[in-house]
């Protein structure tokens, strides 16, 4: 029998990835876990590994094919039921897996194996992927299954065949799709609907990491009711720290950032007002142990966030050192999925660039995104007195389904009181 690999989802934003590279070819054997391919997706390049063992029959994308879309046929394995013995030819294994009546049997049959139902399978959202081996979407279309009821078993858990060989049908809900369609987000008008004439522009075609942007800010900023708040922070202490603590650093080569000194900041704040470090789900509200700051990134083409984990039990000298890690594997695509997918809470950082401020549209699941601007010197009133200090404004974004104001701004508070007086950050 023969095996269809199909082009994984290696990130729940991808929709098509390049084939970059294949470490396999026809005529090898793979077994389940061997790494057969590289894979540029959205947000970076990574490995594959083979879902099924069996025989490389054939290569069905050639290396360096880009857009090639989801759960597309990349290449074919014939299975451990195809023995020594040659493929068949498609029109005879064709016939050979359509679907037979059993014959009768005078045996009792087997125990089915787990699971046996698939009412325990968490429920998914209307639209989303479900990840299935060819082999268990051939079983559930005999069986007349709906795959996104299944709890799959495989690696990442994706769908295989001892998941749908026991499970029974579900009645169909058929208010589901009504529901879906009526919640469908406008399609976005052409530029000949806009009233540009064609000859008047180049375009640049939209690539996967542009298409992921577009399609999560405007999901989050449609369906995330937000807020923002907005403070001015005094950092004259902060910098003459961050002198103090470069110097101490140098002979380690570690130079801590303002950045560096946000993130601890805004990591031991959590801590302080743990409410803010939370997400919604339909499940409910997600409290979360650590600190995980996702710090947003440029990289060619868009904006990619890699996370700093449990950032309030790490050292600055540490956090400057995995920042800046990060952020060139970042900009080279060479970051694992699990370096920027999930995190609790964001920080966008345009200072540099000389932004006084700004608000940032909040980052699923994140409860907050912090919007950090430009230091610079402006006139402040001291005991009664005008005088000249280094302001910093910072906005939060939040997610009113878990940060009311009340919430936000103890957060602030907190994080105003740590960035003032830095010695507090390691206290």
């Amino acid at each position: 029998m023969s095996i269809d690999v199909l082009m994984p989802a290696l990130s729940p934003t991808m929709e098509e990835g390049t084939l970059a590279k294949w470490h396999v070819k026809k005529g090898d054997k793979v077994s389940s876990g061997d790494v057969i391919a590289e894979i540029e997706t959205d947000k970076a390049t990574m490995e594959v590994e083979a879902v099924d063992e069996g025989v490389v029959e054939d290569i069905l994308v050639p290396e360096g094919a880009e857009g090639v879309k989801v759960n597309t046929p990349i290449a074919r394995l014939s299975g451990d039921d195809a023995g020594a013995a040659a493929p068949a030819p498609k029109a005879e294994r064709a016939k050979a897996e359509a679907p037979k009546a059993e014959p009768a049997k005078t045996e009792a049959p087997k125990p089915a194996p787990a699971p046996v139902a698939a009412a325990p399978a968490p429920a998914r959202t209307s639209g989303e992927r479900v990840f299935a081996s060819p082999l268990a979407r051939r079983i559930a279309g005999q069986k007349g299954l709906d795959l996104a009821q299944v709890q799959g078993s495989g690696p990442h858990g994706r769908i295989i065949k001892r998941d749908v060989e026991g499970a029974t049908p579900q009645a169909a809900k058929p208010a589901a799709g009504a529901a879906a369609a009526a919640s469908a987000p406008r399609q976005a008008l052409s530029l000949a609907q806009m009233g540009i004439p064609d000859g008047s522009y180049d375009l640049i075609p939209l690539d996967g990491m542009r298409k992921t942007v577009a399609r999560r800010m405007t999901d989050s900023f449609r369906d995330v009711p937000h807020f923002p708040l907005t403070i001015d922070l005094e950092i004259d202490g902060l910098l003459a720290s961050r002198a103090k603590i470069n110097a101490m650093l140098e002979k380690q080569g570690v130079k801590v950032s303002v950045n560096d000194l946000v993130i601890k900041a805004a990591a031991v704040a959590l801590k302080q007002v743990p409410e803010a470090n939370a997400s919604y789900s339909p499940e409910g509200i997600a409290m979360h142990h650590n600190a995980d700051i996702a710090m947003a990134v440029a990289i060619e083409g868009g904006l990619i966030t890699p996370i700093i984990r449990k950032a309030e039990t790490k050292g600055l000298a540490q956090i400057a050192v995995e920042a800046k890690d990060l952020a060139e594997r970042a900009r080279t695509r060479k970051l694992k999925p699990e370096e920027f997918q999930g995190g609790t809470f964001s920080v966008s950082n345009l200072g540099m660039f000389g932004i006084k401020s700004f608000g940032s549209i909040i980052n699923e699941p994140q409860g907050c995104i912090l919007s950090v601007g430009a230091g610079e010197p402006r006139p402040v009133v001291k005991n009664g007195q005008l005088a000249i200090a280094t302001v910093m404004t910072v906005t939060l974004s939040c997610d009113h389904r878990v940060v009311d104001g009340a919430t936000g701004a103890r957060w602030l508070q907190a994080f105003k009181a740590l960035i003032e007086d830095p010695i507090t950050m390691i206290v």
